[in-house]
């Protein structure tokens, strides 16, 4: 795992929560149904990173890959010191991985959800790791409203079909709302993120066909460039990294 320059975490942190308030101010009243979450995409950031952020205040963390989240989920000081923290999955989830996932001590939330596959093979796998008889794996279904080719998730036409999956057949999941990642660097003075856009539309149908309350579904959309827009236009939840532990190195830095 890769270190993290010089920065101060509590800081990072301080700021970004100011902007989550001030963009969640300007909300109209039908964007504001959740409070945003802040999830710290702690990806490549080390485990002292971790619980420096986890000292600050900050509980939900993302990992985009497996193999770092099974080695700061299992870490011994991250379980000692970090006994409340909540691991978000945020990355694609390959089939054969799944049980290595819900393995992980506090998870909390798998956002990328993308195919009946995918949920179907969660569903079967919880009742190995379920603590308790009527605990169920939270989830996010994952839509690709890019379409760019190298973006997982369903397509915006298939989303209705697989929420409906999740919710009648896959008993041992809760679904929670609906994630995409988007096209990067969208300038907003041309209007609206058409993506997160997509995101609520794709909401609004689905809740249509499926006799849903919008007011419990939430959308995960935002990063550490957009995230204010995100939060303006209805995103519970947003994935923030740079902003919070400064410039992230690359593999092989």
């Amino acid at each position: 795992m890769l270190k993290t320059t010089m920065v101060d975490i509590a800081a990072g942190l301080k700021i970004v929560r100011e902007k989550i308030s001030a963009a969640a101010a300007r909300r109209t009243s039908e964007c504001a149904s959740f409070e945003p979450r802040l999830v710290a995409a702690s990806k490549t950031h080390s485990v002292p990173i971790v619980i420096e952020a986890y000292e600050a205040g900050q509980r939900h963390f993302g990992e985009n890959y497996v193999a770092e989240l099974l080695e700061k989920g299992h870490h011994p000081d991250i379980l000692e010191k970090c006994k409340d923290i909540r691991w978000h999955f945020i990355g694609h989830l390959q089939s054969n991985k799944v049980n290595k996932v819900l393995g992980v001590p506090n998870l909390y939330l798998i956002e990328t959800v993308h195919s009946k596959k995918l949920a179907t093979c969660l569903d079967n796998a919880w009742p190995k790791f379920r603590k308790t008889d009527d605990s169920r794996v939270n989830v996010m279904v994952q839509i690709n409203t890019s379409g760019e080719d190298e973006k997982n998730g369903c397509e915006p036409k298939e989303a209705s079909d697989l929420v409906k999956h999740v919710l009648e057949n896959c008993k041992n999941l809760k679904f929670d709302g609906l994630m995409t990642i988007g096209m990067y660097g969208y300038d907003v003075s041309k209007g609206p993120n058409p993506d997160f856009v997509s995101l609520k539309n794709c909401r609004e149908n689905i809740c249509k066909e499926l006799n849903l309350d919008p007011k419990t579904v939430e959308l995960s959309m935002g990063m550490s460039s957009d995230f204010e827009h995100a939060i303006e236009l209805g995103s519970s939840n947003v994935r923030v990294g740079s902003s919070i532990f400064g410039y992230r190195p690359r593999k092989g830095e």
